[in-house]
């Protein structure tokens, strides 16, 4: 009977190592491989509460401002009172008003104004002052003129005197006809006066930057000279109305 053979449990002795055996790598393993390492994303709720916090300080401060700025407008009203100054046509005479056949217009007018500053603390600087005269009911221009420029003193009447003037002008036949219809009516023709230019307003130390003013006056009733003698406009219905806007601070002017 033979005798069976069973493999050794020693280990080897002559130099080499036993081998292990290899198996297939895993699914684990091969996404542990190729998975990016884990970065820990920054906090947005930190940044979030930061930009708040801007805008909400950053209203608050507009907000004082506002504040502050209305303060300061309602002490400089208190302290000045401020008023427009007022305009009044105190004279209007015709020497000359004529429309030729061919629509050519020809005027020669004396215009007096009285404009009166009625503030106790305010002074107002014109500059020079842009004058027209037209038709109240079409807009047809008359003549135009101009006044110097003045320094409007505290509580101050001035005086003011223009020539309104037109040399040989030519109408369009449509204007032509309306204001030669004007012309002959018996009530006389009514006509509208405006002036425009820019002002600064002093007050104490402080000073504007320039606004525009502009003065319509209605109301004017002329009638066109027959001969040589000039026609006296009646101006007693005539109202002037000041356009001006001044920002200081919170009030406007």
């Amino acid at each position: 009977m033979a005798d069976k053979v069973y493999p050794s449990t020693k280990p080897a002795t002559d130099g080499t190592a036993a081998t292990k055996p290899s198996f297939p790598a895993t699914k684990a393993q091969h996404y542990g491989a190729t998975r990016p390492a884990y970065r820990p994303q920054p906090s947005r709720k930190r940044s979030r509460g930061c930009c708040c916090a801007c805008v909400l300080w950053t209203a608050v401060v507009i907000f004082i401002v506002i504040v502050l700025a209305a303060i300061a407008g309602g002490i400089i009203y208190a302290l000045y009172r401020p008023h427009r100054p007022t305009f009044v046509v105190s004279g209007l005479k015709i020497s000359t008003l004529n429309l030729t056949s061919t629509s050519h217009l020809t005027t020669n007018i004396n215009l007096n104004i009285t404009t009166r500053n009625p503030n106790k603390k305010l002074v107002y600087t014109y500059n020079p002052i842009t004058i027209s005269v037209t038709t109240e009911k079409d807009g047809i221009l008359v003549g135009s003129g101009s006044l110097p420029s003045f320094v409007h003193g505290t509580k101050n009447t001035t005086f003011l005197r223009a020539s309104i003037t037109s040399s040989g002008v030519q109408l369009d036949d449509k204007s032509g006809s309306k204001l030669s219809t004007d012309l002959k009516s018996r009530d006389g023709v009514a006509l509208k006066l405006e002036l425009e230019t820019k002002v600064k307003v002093k007050m104490g130390g402080l000073r504007t930057p320039k606004a525009r003013i502009r003065v319509s006056c209605q109301g004017i009733k002329a009638t066109v000279p027959s001969g040589k003698q000039a026609t006296t406009a009646s101006v007693s219905n005539a109202k002037c109305k000041a356009d001006l806007r001044i920002k200081i601070w919170k009030w406007t002017l």
